[in-house]
């Protein structure tokens, strides 16, 4: 069956001098447009929002025309869009309880289709307020092995709806060009066909553990280069020299280029693991409910957890493997042998469970109860009157199938040996 893939490559725009201040004018009138949007959609408290992108277009679009003659009809919609867009994610936000507030555009971003912009492999055709501007590509000499090579420069690519923005300090625009690529892969449809392997995130410790009992990267390893890299950054700050300066912008792109590659090998591994026991399904926790539980010392390891899962999607979606997420819930507390669910069952790295005496790894326990989780969502999801085929998740040796949602009715396919010592030991950071 044919599966969608999408990518985004960030490409720096050659925007001739006398060009600039037409893109500029253009994302002045593009964000008053979705200014205004927001302003007449923002209903809250006194009465629903709108978030239909149609009922603004019918209300306001001939006004926006009128306001903003110069600029392309198809950017007017594009700028409605986004307002309704951005005003439909407050709603659900202020549906779950969280405080937010009426959308403000004042930064430099503007969406264009393939109406409003002609894409080439090599350069890009925008329309302004003033005419069309013809933008060459500042594409890396060798593109082999980039994001440019494998995407932007890939006639198995095509170009889909994209935004430009502009680098204020740099003086510079960058096209963020989406691609699109459909793959002609194996792709899970029903329920009864699935195969999850779980994935616990850890800030101590291994980075993830799977299911299948794989150990991968190392957290501590990582948080040991970034505390190095901050103490050399304040050094360099309280130097404060302009060498010292220098110094200090390039040991900071350093160190996110090497801590993207780290988590790339980890995701690698994860994406591999999956592949080797057949799994159609990674299941992570979802990250915008352990956000509380992450502290403020702790941001970093949030955003590698979002990092590791964004890459592992990435690369499992091209291989027909899909990622999604459940709640995070209990995962750690809870016995994934009889579900008993006790705080008392943990102990740092390892868990015992109180009462069915059942021991192994913890974050090895919260992978397989990471793992249920969405083998359980995606056996309720069946519609016939049973409740659907069996779903199975990936273990050390063998699977285990889920067939109600009590976890202590789940039935073996095949028996697996636990023990509390770690089942594989990842090479990533060792």
């Amino acid at each position: 069956m044919a599966w969608e893939v999408t990518r985004t490559v960030r490409v720096r725009l050659g925007v001739p001098d006398d060009r600039k201040s037409d893109l500029h004018a253009t994302n002045d009138k593009f964000q008053y447009c979705a200014n205004r949007t927001a302003d007449w959609a923002w209903r809250y408290p006194e009465e629903d929002c709108v978030t239909s992108k149609s009922d603004a277009e019918d209300a306001i679009y001939d006004d926006l025309r009128e306001e903003t003659d110069s600029l392309h009809a198809n950017l007017v919609q594009k700028a409605i869009k986004r307002a309704t867009d951005d005003i439909d994610n407050c709603v659900d936000r202020l549906a779950d309880g969280e405080n937010t507030s009426k959308p403000h555009y004042n930064t430099f971003s503007i969406v264009y289709d393939k109406r409003a912009a002609t894409y080439y492999r090599d350069k890009v055709s925008l329309a302004t307020v003033n005419g069309r501007v013809e933008c060459e590509y500042d594409l890396p000499d060798d593109p082999d092995g980039t994001p440019h090579g494998e995407y932007l420069l890939n006639d198995d690519y095509e170009f889909a709806t994209s935004t430009v923005h502009y680098d204020s300090e740099a003086d510079e625009f960058y096209l963020h060009a989406v691609m699109e690529r459909e793959l002609d892969v194996e792709r899970p449809e029903k329920a009864e066909h699935s195969n999850v392997l779980g994935v616990d995130c850890n800030v101590d410790d291994h980075i993830a553990v799977t299911s299948t009992g794989a150990f991968v990267g190392n957290a501590d390893y990582l948080n040991h280069q970034r505390r190095e890299f901050e103490k050399r950054r304040a050094s360099l700050q309280q130097t404060g020299t302009r060498s010292a300066h220098l110094t200090f912008q390039w040991i900071g792109d350093r160190f996110g280029r090497w801590s993207e590659d780290y988590l790339h090998r980890c995701s690698n591994e994860i994406v591999t693991e999956a592949k080797r026991h057949g799994c159609t399904h990674i299941s992570f926790e979802d990250l915008e409910q352990i956000r509380e539980r992450i502290s403020d010392e702790k941001k970093f390891q949030q955003w590698a957890f979002r990092e590791l899962q964004e890459q592992t999607e990435h690369k499992a979606e091209l291989a027909g493997i899909v990622v999604e997420t459940v709640d995070p819930s209990y995962t750690s507390q809870q016995c994934s042998k009889c579900g008993c669910t006790l705080e008392e069952n943990r102990t740092g790295q390892h868990f015992a469970c109180l009462d069915c005496s059942y021991i192994a790894n913890a974050d090895y326990n919260a992978a397989k109860n990471v793992a249920r989780k969405l083998a359980l969502k995606l056996q309720r999801g069946q519609k016939s009157p049973a409740g659907g085929a069996f779903c199975q998740y990936a273990l050390k040796s063998g699977m285990m199938t889920v067939n109600a949602t009590d976890v202590a009715s789940d039935t073996p396919v095949s028996a697996e040996r636990e023990s509390t010592d770690k089942p594989t030991a990842s090479a990533v950071g060792s």
